[in-house]
């Protein structure tokens, strides 16, 4: 499986990585481990969130599928975002820039044209 994928603490500011929490959730982590958890845990609303959350799933056996979904989901809803904000950016066509020149130029030369009469 991707790597950005797995990792659902990739860009959060929290010390800790996916695979800990889970295996903290799952109780296969020694006293010292879990008490860094559970520290981090009580230094971070997030996680406190996270892991109230996680917590509540009826199927632990399921957890990392439902985890590994959630990123696919997330990562698919980023990249639609991220293409449909490149498509409303302003595409690079020199006709536009010619156009924009040309309507500058005439109007330009329309001011001086009409001053020099006006006198």
């Amino acid at each position: 499986m991707n790597e950005e994928f797995f990792n659902i603490l990739a860009k959060s500011d929290i010390d800790i990585d996916s695979g800990k929490l889970m295996d903290y959730l799952q109780g296969k982590l020694s006293a010292e481990e879990k008490h860094q958890v559970e520290k981090a845990i009580a230094d971070s609303e997030f996680l406190n969130d996270a892991i109230e959350g996680l917590e509540k799933i009826k199927e632990p056996g399921k957890l990392q599928t439902y985890v590994d979904q959630l990123n696919k989901e997330l990562h698919n809803h980023l990249e639609r975002k991220k293409l449909r904000r490149e498509k409303r950016r302003l595409k690079e066509n020199p006709w536009i820039y010619f156009a924009i020149i040309f309507i500058l130029l005439l109007s330009i030369i329309a001011y001086i044209v009409i001053r020099q009469y006006l006198h």
